[in-house]
C-alpha cells in the first residue's frame, strides 16, 4: 500500500518573526507568509501563532493532517511544553503550546528542536541522499545511514539521525551539543568559541575594540576575504580559531556517532575559511604520555566541498580477502571514511522538511 502524503503545516519561530508554510510530499504546498512576533506577552504571542495557522489553513485547498514545527528549547517536546526561552521571554514557567494548538485546530501537533529537525531533513532529502548518490555514481557499493547535523549561528546546534530516525533521547534532550567542553577555554562550553557572539568577540579582542562595536560576522568574513575594509589578519585569525574549536567539538561527536556530518546556519557561509582549521582538527593527532602520536579519529574525514577530496572519498578501494580453506572471497574496506560538508537544500528548508517527515512518521504510527 502506498504511504499517504499528508499535508503538514509548519512554522519557523524566530525572535522577531513567525514564518508559516505548508508541505505535502516533502515539498512546499501553497505560499509561505510572515507575521510579526510579539514575544513579550504570552497571550499575544500564542494568539499570533494561532491566527497565523488559521490564515494558512484558509489559503489551502484541503484540510491539513497535522502541525509540525521547530521551537527553541529548553522544552518538553514530547508533550509540547515550551520552557524558559532567552529569545522568547513570554514563555516562562512552561507553556503547553502543543496542546493549545491541538485544542484550537483539532489535529495532532508536533514540536521539536530546530537542530534536530535540520538533521532529519538533511537525512531524508538533503546531504545524506546526496552523498549516497555520489557513491552510486562512482560505482562504490558503500552507503551511509547515519548523520550528524550542525547549525552555526546564535549558538551551536546539533541533531543526530541513526538509520534515518531522529535520536530524541529519554528526556527530549539528545544531541545538546552546545554543552560540549570548549577546547580553547576548558572551563566553558563550545558556544563561547562557536557562535555569532564568539566571532565578534575574537575579532574585537585582536584589534582592541569593544565587542559591542565589532562588525557582524558576515562583515568580518568579507574583511577576511579582502572585500571590505578592516584588519584582514585579525578577521582570518578569528575564523581559524572558530574552525579549530568547531573541529574539536565535531571530532568528539564523531567518536560516538559514526556518520556523515552536514553543516548549516548563517555562519556556514564562512566555510571556505574556517574549514581549513576544522579539517586539521578532525584529521589531527593525539600524543600519548609516552610521546607516541596516534590519530584522534579512527575514520578519515573528507571535505566534500573540495573536488579532489570528493574523488578520494568516493573511490575508496575495497580489498578482496580469501576465506581460508575455501574458495569464498569477501570484500574488506580497510580504511574507514566519512565526510563533512554544507547543506544541499538550505538550513530553513531542511528544518521544514525535517518537521514534515517527523510528523509523517508519527502519523503513520
Amino acid at each position: 500500500m502506498q504511504k499517504k502524503s499528508n499535508l503538514i503545516l509548519t512554522l519557523d519561530a524566530g525572535g522577531t518573526n513567525f514564518v508559516f508554510s505548508a508541505l505535502k510530499g516533502g515539498q512546499l504546498f501553497g505560499d509561505r507568509f510572515t507575521i510579526n512576533a510579539d514575544v513579550h506577552d504570552i497571550d499575544l504571542c500564542v494568539s499570533s501563532i494561532i491566527s497565523g495557522f488559521q490564515k494558512l489553513i484558509y489559503s489551502l485547498p484541503e484540510k491539513p493532517d497535522a502541525i509540525s514545527f521547530a521551537f527553541p528549547g529548553p522544552s518538553d517536546y514530547k508533550n509540547g511544553i515550551i520552557g524558559d526561552l532567552p529569545n522568547l521571554p513570554a514563555f516562562r514557567g512552561g507553556i503547553p503550546l502543543g496542546p493549545i494548538l491541538e485544542e484550537n485546530f483539532g489535529i495532532p501537533v508536533f514540536i521539536n528542536n530546530d537542530g534536530d529537525l535540520f538533521a532529519l531533513g538533511e537525512s531524508k532529502e538533503g546531504f545524506l541522499p546526496y552523498i549516497n548518490k555520489l557513491m552510486e555514481q562512482a560505482g562504490n557499493p558503500k552507503r551511509y545511514k547515519n548523520l550528524i547535523g550542525v547549525t552555526l549561528g546564535t549558538g551551536f546546534g546539533v541533531g543526530i539521525t541513526i538509520d534515518g530516525r531522529l535520536l530524541e533521547g529519554d528526556n527530549s534532550i539528545a544531541a545538546e551539543g552546545w554543552l560540549l567542553r570548549n577546547k580553547q577555554f576548558n572551563y566553558s562550553s563550545i558556544e563561547d568559541s562557536v557562535s555569532i557572539r564568539a566571532i565578534k568577540r575574537m575579532y574585537a579582542e585582536q584589534i582592541s575594540i569593544s565587542p559591542a562595536n565589532s562588525p557582524e560576522p558576515k562583515d568580518i568574513y568579507e574583511i577576511a576575504k579582502g572585500n571590505k575594509a578592516g584588519v584582514q589578519e585579525a578577521a582570518l585569525e578569528t575564523y581559524l580559531r572558530f574552525g579549530e574549536a568547531l573541529g574539536d567539538a565535531i571530532a568528539h561527536i564523531l567518536t560516538l556517532i559514526d556518520g556523515v556530518v552536514v553543516i548549516g546556519g548563517g555562519l556556514s557561509g564562512a566555510y571556505s575559511i574556517f574549514s581549513r582549521s576544522m579539517m586539521d582538527e578532525l584529521n589531527g593527532y593525539f600524543t600519548a604520555l609516552n610521546g607516541i602520536k596516534y590519530r584522534r579519529l579512527i575514520q578519515h574525514v573528507h571535505n566534500i566541498e573540495q573536488s579532489f577530496s570528493v574523488k578520494e572519498f568516493t573511490s575508496s578501494v575495497q580489498k578482496e580477502i580469501l576465506v581460508p580453506n575455501s574458495e569464498r572471497k569477501i570484500q574488506y574496506q580497510e580504511k574507514k571514511n566519512t565526510v563533512i560538508g554544507l547543506s544541499r537544500i538550505g538550513t530553513n528548508s531542511a528544518v521544514a522538511v525535517g518537521a514534515y517527515h517527523f510528523a509523517q512518521e508519527r502519523l503513520s504510527k
